[in-house]
C-alpha cells in the first residue's frame, strides 16, 4: 500500500498516522526511539505490507505487471491500490478525501521535526501538489510513476503501467474492493481501533 492507504488505516490518533506515514523510513529496532504511540505507527506499517505483500487477490494483481516490471511490480501495484482507494473514497470514509488529506497536512507539519530526514526533503512538495488528493486521477499516478522512476529503482515503463492500467480497469477495481475490506478487518484487529466507513445501503 502507499501513503494514502497507509495513512487512511492509521485511525484517528495523530501519533499513529505519524508513525505509519515514516514506516517505510525506520529500520530495524529505531521504532523503539520513538514515543509509544508513534513506535505503534510504525510497526502497524510493517503489519500493513506484510498483510499486502501475502494476500492472495494483490498476488493476481502483481502477475499483471510482472513481466514489465519483475521484482519492482509491488510497487507499482501499491500506488494503484491508492488510486482505487481515492476512487472509491466515499465507500470507505465518511469525509472527503479533500478533509482528510488536510487534517494529514497539519498532523505532519505540527510534528515536522519528529520526521526522517529523507522525509523531510519530500514532504514539503506532497503537501504543496496534494500527492494524495491526485491520486484519484489517472494523471497523479503518472506523475507518482514518473517522479518515481526518476528517483528510485522503478524501471522507467510509465507508459506501460498505465496501458495496462486502463486496459485492465475493471479488474484492478474489482480486486481493490475485495482486498481492501480484509485488510481494514486485519488492521482493526492488529490496532486495536475501529475505523468508522459509511453505511453502505444494498438493495434486497
Amino acid at each position: 500500500m502507499n501513503y494514502l492507504a497507509h495513512i487512511y488505516l492509521s485511525g484517528e490518533s495523530e501519533e499513529v498516522i505519524l508513525g505509519n506515514f515514516i514506516g517505510d523510513y525506520v529500520k530495524g529496532q529505531q521504532f523503539l526511539n520513538y514515543p509509544k504511540n508513534v513506535a505503534k505507527g510504525i510497526v502497524l506499517h510493517r503489519h500493513i505490507d506484510s498483510f499486502t505483500d501475502s494476500h492472495p487477490v494483490v498476488f493476481e494483481c502483481i502477475v499483471k505487471l510482472r513481466p514489465v516490471f519483475g521484482k519492482y511490480a509491488g510497487i507499482v501495484i501499491d500506488i494503484f491500490l491508492d488510486h482505487f482507494l481515492a476512487v472509491n473514497w466515499h465507500n470507505y470514509s465518511t469525509e472527503k478525501l479533500s478533509t482528510f488529506t488536510k487534517r494529514f497536512h497539519a498532523v505532519i507539519l505540527a510534528n515536522f521535526f519528529q520526521l526522517p530526514s529523507s522525509v523531510k526533503i519530500f514532504v514539503p512538495f506532497l503537501i504543496q501538489h496534494k500527492r494524495l488528493q491526485s491520486y484519484a486521477s489517472i494523471a497523479g499516478i503518472e506523475k507518482t510513476l514518473r517522479i518515481m522512476a526518476k528517483h528510485t529503482s522503478l524501471p522507467a515503463e510509465t507508459e506501460t503501467a498505465l496501458q495496462i492500467l486502463e486496459q485492465e480497469y475493471e479488474f484492478f477495481n474489482d480486486a481493490f474492493n475485495r482486498f481492501f475490506p480484509d485488510i481494514i478487518h486485519f488492521i482493526e484487529i492488529k490496532g486495536e481501533f475501529i475505523i468508522e466507513r459509511p453505511v453502505l445501503i444494498t438493495s434486497v
